[in-house]
């Protein structure tokens, strides 16, 4: 499994963002990319993502900026990761709804790809961003 790069920078923009001041006060854009080397395109992005999943709260216009959603503890690494890419799932075959799998008619791991799942999944729930950002 290999997370994409809007993903991987979703993480890293979060950190830093928890890092610099959690959810007690507003950082814009622009600082973020200085912060953590990323293109201001991109951070733009990732925040609109990020807000649409209800991970950070923006507002426009003078102290205007985003800030975290909620403390840096109370958001995992799963949080970010699905808000980038969707339901985490390792293969086509978690979604019960699809069945556009070559050998699902056969395949003996099927029935048991949810733990698997669930453990994958587990694990990145089990970290927090005040963890990842030195803040705990």
């Amino acid at each position: 499994m290999r997370l994409s790069s809007l993903a991987d920078y979703a993480v890293v923009m979060m950190a830093a963002a928890a890092r610099k001041c959690g959810a007690s006060c507003r950082l814009n854009a622009t600082t973020l990319a200085e912060e953590t080397g990323l293109p201001l395109p991109t951070v733009q992005k990732l925040v609109s993502r990020l807000s649409s999943a209800g991970l950070i709260e923006s507002a426009r216009g003078t102290g205007g900026g985003f800030r975290l959603s909620r403390p840096p503890a109370a958001i995992s690494v799963a949080d970010i990761v699905e808000a980038i890419e969707g339901p985490i799932a390792l293969a086509i075959c978690v979604d019960t709804s699809r069945h556009d799998c070559a050998v699902e008619g056969s395949c003996r791991v099927k029935p048991h790809i949810g733990v698997v799942n669930g453990a994958v999944k587990g694990a990145l729930a089990g970290v927090s961003l005040a963890s990842l950002s030195g803040n705990i």
